[in-house]
């Protein structure tokens, strides 16, 4: 999100798919078939949900010209207070966006009370005061840009009503995004010490476990659901300026995880990756991209979609590919513009927040579904806890380590339920191997040999914090 760092536009390239031997492979497989066995029916199917998450687009800024889709209406133009009239939304085809402002603030001026037209004044308070200035935010990609988001989409399920769990930036999303609540706490080792907060306080130096509520690896462990945190290039430190940044790598900021002594479970994408190869991955993983592979903007949409395309292929060749369910998302809407008024689905103080993409990736996947149930990554809580933990909630009344968060938001009567997104009486379908650099995209300037470029990733500074 407020990306505060240069990187050289020469720096190493590689996602870290290229895996030698197996020493990362530290597990036995999560399920054996044994004699006798009961084989595994509806959802218990599943016995292996991947989570990747990346950077910064809004829905109708990536599908909302895809066929079917809840995209842009006709007849939009969006205010230009800076030059005058009005902006229509566009076919943008560049490699590397702008984007726009994203934190609470901007949410808010971005729906401006439901009429979702804000988005062109609110990236316009970047602009030098006597610069010209112009935008990308009401720009939108196409299907020769997004060749394989696209192929996903017709070949699995599309989930067109897929809103940020929070109405703000990174660091919140992400804290959603395990445990459904975002909060700031006075006594970093006290859940009770926590209040809701919509721009919580990250971790840093000097308090590195600052996050005192539960997350989903608490109950994960309790039930001896095995599970991995993987990072795209490790985390990001002085000694690895490559690493994934903090306010994406959350998970180490919750104290129950050190409680748990499962740090150990945070691990390089190297390791998922190797793991995927010998058929041994766990039964949860979150997978979190470094800057140049997120798709923030001004990083490169043909190198996060080829980032993407490995990983899912590499699950795809893997052994563990018939019990898998993908669910690939986009943490927040980056100043994109969206037509769907997020007030209108209301959850609670903190959300929803503006549409994001989402597909569903699985052999059960119903093809070429488009999913307009309300969800949220609330949703992918819900589905782990039916999936492995029989329906236990992060609910302060039942998991043992109480905290003030204000709900349950996995029981919220208005989140849809990821299950209609799958036919389990279907047999497994064949994998879909991609090309992670398509061949005849219409990105523009043509991407390097393999989606491998770089560009620099400058100080933003939207002044809406």
């Amino acid at each position: 999100m407020m990306l505060r760092v240069w990187l050289a536009a020469g720096a190493a390239v590689a996602v870290g798919v290229t895996v030698a031997a197996s020493a990362d492979v530290d597990a036995q497989p999560t399920w054996v078939s044994r004699p006798g066995a009961v084989a595994p029916v509806g959802i218990h199917k599943i016995r292996h949900v991947i989570v990747i998450m990346q950077e910064n687009r809004s829905f109708d800024s990536y599908f909302g010209t895809y066929p079917g889709a809840r995209g842009i209406p006709k007849g939009v133009c969006v205010p230009d207070p800076r030059n005058g009239g009005c902006v229509r939304p566009y076919a943008d085809h560049h490699d590397s966006n702008t984007g726009g402002p994203h934190m609470t603030a901007s949410h808010w001026a971005d729906v401006h009370g439901g009429k979702m037209d804000g988005f062109v004044a609110r990236a316009e308070v970047n602009c030098a005061p006597t610069a010209r200035c112009r935008t990308d935010v009401m720009g939108h990609h196409t299907g020769g840009d997004l060749q394989n988001y696209w192929a996903y989409a017709r070949h699995f399920v599309l989930d067109d009503r897929m809103f940020e769990s929070p109405h703000s930036w990174s660091l919140p999303s992400h804290m959603y995004e395990v445990s459904g609540w975002s909060a700031n706490c006075a006594r970093p080792r006290n859940p009770m010490s926590c209040v809701s907060a919509g721009m919580p306080r990250n971790r840093t130096a000097s308090s590195p476990t600052p996050f005192a509520w539960t997350d989903l690896t608490w109950l994960l462990h309790k039930k001896h659901v095995s599970w991995g945190w993987y990072l795209d290039h490790g985390a990001r430190s002085k000694a690895n300026p490559a690493g994934v940044f903090s306010f994406w790598n959350v998970l180490p900021g919750f104290t129950d995880v050190h409680t748990d002594r499962q740090l150990g479970n945070i691990r390089p994408l190297t390791a998922f990756m190797a793991r995927a190869r010998a058929g041994t991955l766990p039964q949860v993983s979150w997978i979190m991209p470094d800057g140049r592979d997120s798709e923030h903007p001004p990083a490169l949409v043909s190198r996060g979609q080829a980032y993407v395309t490995r990983i899912i292929n590499a699950v795809m060749r893997s052994r563990d590919w018939k019990s898998s369910a993908i669910f690939l998302t986009w943490d927040d809407w980056g100043g994109f513009y969206d037509h769907v008024n997020p007030n209108r689905v209301r959850v609670d103080a903190r959300g929803y927040g503006i549409r994001v993409p989402a597909l569903v990736i699985s052999p059960y996947a119903r093809r070429g579904h488009i999913d307009d149930q309300t969800l949220s990554s609330d949703a992918y809580l819900k589905f782990i806890e039916d999936d492995f933990l029989g329906g236990a909630r992060l609910n302060p009344a039942t998991d043992g380590r109480p905290d003030p968060r204000p709900n349950v938001r996995e029981n919220a009567s208005i989140l849809g339920n990821l299950l209609q997104d799958f036919n389990f009486s279907q047999p497994p379908r064949a994998p879909l191997i991609l090309n992670p650099c398509p061949a005849n995209t219409t990105l523009v300037p043509k991407p390097n040999p393999g989606c491998s470029g770089t560009v620099a990733l400058h100080t933003k500074t939207w002044g809406d914090s």
